[in-house]
């Protein structure tokens, strides 16, 4: 029985290549509509502020995709350092050796995937709609979570 335990730390592995497919998948996804958006936008040969707004937004709605590509792929990572193997080489910043590493990481990502769809909404803005809540949705939850970050750490500096 303590064999089979013990190896059962594998079936993350399930996890890992799932999130890994995920990441590969928005990455190409997320490539192929940037290309997409540049030659539209080269082949139209108009320029004009309307055009210049949806090429920002193109181009910030896609980086939204990138933005969660980057989050999956660092939770494949971390799973696969907690549960695996954690001597694979990473930076410093991508080491993650407790769960709670992992969820600070991933939180921090939320925290940027929520300004750059806020951002978003901003650009396509016409005033008929209350951006203020959705504005304040969004402080309120990376207030909750930066609330939560701060607590564990103080709670990790407690002798």
């Amino acid at each position: 029985m303590h064999r089979i335990l013990s190896a059962s730390r594998y079936l993350v592995l399930i996890a890992v290549a799932s999130l890994f497919a995920a990441t590969l998948t928005l990455l190409v996804y997320g490539t192929i509509s940037v290309g997409s958006i540049i030659i539209d936008t080269l082949s139209s040969g108009t320029i004009s502020p309307k055009g210049g707004k949806n090429l920002v937004l193109g181009f910030i709605e896609n980086a939204d995709l990138f933005l969660v590509a980057t989050a999956l792929y660092i939770m494949a990572l971390g799973l696969y350092e907690l549960f695996i193997d954690d001597t694979v080489p990473m930076p410093e910043w991508l080491q993650i050796h407790t769960l709670d590493d992992l969820k600070t990481k991933l939180v921090g990502v939320i925290v940027v995937v929520m300004a750059v769809v806020f951002l978003g909404h901003t650009v396509t803005w016409h005033e008929e709609s209350e951006i203020l809540y959705l504005g304040g949705a969004i402080g309120a939850v990376i207030a909750s979570l930066s609330l939560f970050n701060g607590q564990k750490k103080k709670k990790d500096i407690k002798p």
